[in-house]
């Protein structure tokens, strides 16, 4: 590891009409653009999303929060991570930006707390507005303490066609606002924003009372939202949902907007109608709630969304692997508890070592395979934080980490999947999430195999390919009945480093 200077995310921007503000705490709802909608239909489905502004999921259970707690024993609920800088830094622009629309940073483009309106917010809307504009008989509602989100004071609002929007004053304020609401109206899909837990963290730290003391606040607006709800003389009809999470977290001092796993740390909690208790052994992403609210209403998944429902079984071979974790053996920043990397290999995989150098660290030894909380602790703010479109277990060559241990020769590892039926087709594409970063004469290539033949290369990459999705056309040889795809990384030494996720062939 040697120190290096970050390279920027290139992404274009994209101009949006700037949204007016209306005076007063109730905010006029923006008019919904001409876009052809569903038809309309009312629906018993509720969902109510709530949003504590900084909270941690590991400090909620020394807080005297029955109703979190509660929803944490009976219902889904799991830690997520966050990016960091160069893509966005840890803040609440970014965060709930990324929570609303269920796309990263490098598309919504909101990165910093003051906006402004040259995002890319009106191709990536928040999910309240893809729910009107998919069925216009859904009603939606959205009450915020931090009124950026819902007034336009900063930028374009997060949130920009809703039925009804409350720019609150105060946390106690959007509660009652709330709960007046969801007893009288009871919309179809609502988001609820509280911020006082970010101020603790701010003025007293994550580790302090006063911290514990915001989120025993927050519990109590929460079970006062849930009361309301129960309140409804029609809730035996209604189908109501709940979930709970951060737009970041904080450090025990007190701060967020850098890398540590403190500030990129995030969470879900969901209760309502057939959700069971459960802790995913594959952690789910921030972007993941839009895509499961709208799957709620039957709105089909959007091309666009990089989130996913809640519910959705992983098809990642890498994935099953989990069980498989182990322990740090020569990294030192990592805590010593965390599982997180493994050189076994799913059925039917293999990595090829014959052209490694020895020694090294040994974590690193070739193609490993790793998840986010482990390899992004090995070395902070070289862009391993912006791996975001990959989840779960992943795979990693990463000749930068293993070149921090005394070793000769270069980092030359290859990984072979395993074969993939191609019987009776022309053609094929190998996709594959995609992370790499390019150094020196390090060279990253793929190469295809069809029936036991020679290897031969269908792609290669000579810059940095940030948190893509790769798509590479394969031409099927007549009669081919299997391809194995291989990945390479050759010709490396303290170079950088190549991340690659959910391989499959179509």
């Amino acid at each position: 590891m040697r120190t290096r200077t970050t390279i920027p995310l290139a992404v274009a921007a994209v101009t949006v009409a700037a949204t007016a503000l209306v005076g007063g705490t109730a905010v006029a709802a923006a008019p919904a653009p001409a876009t052809p909608s569903a038809a309309a239909a009312a629906s018993t489905e509720h969902v109510v999303v709530i949003g504590i502004d900084g909270a941690l999921l590991d400090r909620i259970a020394a807080a005297d929060a029955p109703n979190l707690d509660a929803m944490i024993a009976s219902g889904y609920s799991s830690k997520t991570s966050l990016y960091a800088s160069p893509m966005a830094p840890t803040l609440s622009g970014p965060g709930w930006a990324t929570n609303l629309t269920g796309v990263w940073p490098d598309k919504h483009r909101v990165l910093s707390n003051t906006w402004g309106t040259t995002t890319g917010l009106d191709r990536y809307p928040d999910f309240l507005t893809r729910l009107e504009r998919a069925n216009s008989a859904l009603t939606t509602y959205a009450d915020a303490s931090w009124n950026p989100i819902v007034d336009g004071s900063v930028g374009t609002p997060l949130v920009q066609t809703v039925d009804q929007r409350y720019a609150a004053s105060s946390d106690a304020d959007a509660a009652a606002n709330a709960v007046s609401t969801l007893r009288t109206t009871g919309p179809n899909a609502s988001f609820v924003h509280f911020d006082d837990v970010d101020h603790a963290g701010h003025s007293y730290g994550a580790a302090s009372q006063q911290y514990l003391d915001a989120i025993a606040e927050v519990d109590g607006y929460v079970g006062q939202l849930r009361a309301a709800v129960q309140s409804r003389p029609t809730y035996s009809s209604e189908r109501w949902s709940f979930i709970v999470t951060a737009d970041h977290g904080h450090t025990d001092a007190g701060g967020h907007g850098g890398s540590t796993p403190a500030e990129r740390s995030a969470f879900i909690l969901k209760t309502g109608p057939g959700i069971a208790k459960q802790t995913p052994a594959i952690r789910p992403k921030n972007v993941d709630i839009a895509a499961d609210v709208l799957a709620t209403f039957g709105v089909a998944r959007p091309a666009d969304l990089d989130g996913r429902p809640l519910a959705t079984v992983s098809t990642d071979p890498f994935d099953t692997m989990v069980g498989a974790l182990r322990p740090r053996v020569d990294e030192t920043g990592i805590p010593a508890g965390t599982l997180g990397w493994t050189h076994s290999m799913p059925s039917g995989w293999s990595v090829d070592n014959t052209g490694m150098g020895t020694g090294g660290v040994t974590e690193w030894a070739g193609w490993s395979l790793t998840t986010d909380e482990f390899w992004t602790q090995s070395q902070r703010d070289q862009s391993r934080e912006t791996n975001v479109r990959e989840r779960g277990v992943f795979a990693v060559a990463d000749s930068d980490e293993w070149a921090d241990k005394t070793h000769t020769g270069t980092f030359d590892s290859r990984i072979t999947s395993q074969p993939y039926s191609v019987a009776g087709k022309t053609s094929a594409t190998v996709s594959f999430g995609n992370h790499y970063r390019q150094d020196g004469t390090q060279r990253a290539t793929v190469l295809v195999s069809f029936d036991g033949g020679a290897f031969r290369q269908v792609a290669s990459y000579a810059s940095d390919h940030i948190a893509q999705t790769a798509s590479v056309p394969v031409t099927v040889p007549a009669g081919a009945k299997q391809v194995r795809v291989q990945w390479a990384l050759t010709d490396a030494d303290n170079a950088w480093y190549w991340a690659i996720d959910d391989p499959q062939v179509r």
